[in-house]
């Protein structure tokens, strides 16, 4: 259980991360909010892929990554609207 939530940190960091450096410029958000961007991104990307099938049996999720680093900076950009910061 613990193991699980913080690989989801570290996932949702990274993807969190990715998402950030796609989006030109400097967003004004924490790393708290990057990380848990990144955990709703993985959730997400990760829930479509497998509805479509996707099964990865070994090394590194590279489909699942890139789309969630896409999906990520559209919920930066989201999150930037809603909350009425330059994104």
């Amino acid at each position: 259980m613990v193991s699980t939530i913080i690989g989801a940190i570290i996932v949702g960091a990274i993807i969190g991360a990715l998402g950030r450096l796609i989006l030109p410029g400097k967003q004004n958000i924490s790393i708290v909010v990057t990380i848990l961007i990144g955990i709703v991104a993985n959730v997400i990307v990760t829930f479509v892929v497998r509805q479509l099938g996707y099964s990865n049996n070994s090394g590194i999720a590279w489909i699942p990554l890139i789309l969630g680093a896409i999906v990520a900076a559209i919920i930066i950009v989201l999150y930037g609207r809603m909350s009425h910061k330059s994104v």
